[in-house]
């Protein structure tokens, strides 16, 4: 598994992954990738799993914090380690940018999403009612990244 670092010139191969990953109320553009991933505050990268993309995440870092913004992984790659080593590529370049704290929304009806983070240490901070485009709720979770 390679963890490689992306920038505004892959927004194509992003908004690729992300429509593999979710139903297409959720999924963002090329347009949307490129724009933020123009943005000085935003890092991402890509999984590589057998020389294939496989997923990614991108963050957003200001003032101390970190956001999740997005983390997803093609089907055919789940339950591989993929997105732990993402998860875990970006709670270190969070670190190294001097974040103290990292938050995410995850819906509640994703399960597997839920473990991850979970045993990745992060807790419940929040809920946000019908925050998905499907009507579901989002657990708001976050993570102390300086302990």
């Amino acid at each position: 598994m390679e963890i490689l670092p992306v920038s505004a010139p892959h927004g194509g191969l992003l908004a690729a992954l992300h429509a593999a990953s979710f139903p297409p109320a959720d999924q963002w553009d090329e347009d949307a990738m490129q724009s933020l991933l123009s943005s000085s505050s935003v890092a991402a990268a890509v999984g590589v799993k057998d020389g294939t993309p496989a997923g990614f995440i991108m963050i957003r870092c200001v003032a101390g914090e970190a956001e999740i913004l997005t983390l997803c992984v093609v089907p055919f790659f789940r339950r591989q380690g993929v997105a732990q080593a993402l998860l875990a590529w970006a709670m270190l370049t969070a670190q190294t940018d001097q974040v103290e704290q990292m938050f995410l929304e995850v819906s509640v009806l994703n399960a597997g999403a839920k473990t991850l983070y979970e045993n990745a240490g992060f807790a419940k901070a929040g809920l946000r009612r019908s925050y998905y485009p499907d009507g579901s709720d989002a657990l708001v979770l976050s993570k102390r990244l300086d302990d």
